[in-house]
């Protein structure tokens, strides 16, 4: 649960570097809850939370691609059809890099 309210938490927070387990975590338990309210026929209520879930999707992602050497920019690449978002998934799915200009490597950092 932590890797939902960890995202949520830092929901305005576009520094720093996020890991692959905590995006891609984020992402499955905001397509589980998606799926489990369209199964039971709450469409609005499923469309409200995924425009709450916008603002801190997109600074999860920002700092994915920070943790690739990348700027968050680059989420505009979904514009192109097709081979954008195709694009956009390789790039968030790369592995993080040592310390570059957005931070320490989070693999390196031992929590406290």
């Amino acid at each position: 649960m932590d890797y939902f309210i960890g995202p949520l938490k830092k929901y305005a927070d576009f520094t720093g570097r996020a890991r692959r387990k905590e995006y891609w975590m984020f992402v499955l338990i905001c397509t589980v809850m998606n799926i489990i309210l369209a199964l039971v026929s709450l469409d609005v209520i499923s469309l409200i939370i995924s425009l709450l879930l916008l603002v801190p999707s997109i600074s999860l992602a920002t700092r994915r691609l920070h943790d690739t050497s990348r700027s968050g920019w680059w989420q505009l690449i979904i514009l192109v059809p097709l081979i954008g978002l195709i694009i956009l998934i390789v790039l968030l799915v790369l592995d993080s890099h040592d310390a570059n200009d957005h931070g320490v490597n989070p693999k390196s950092v031992t929590p406290a």
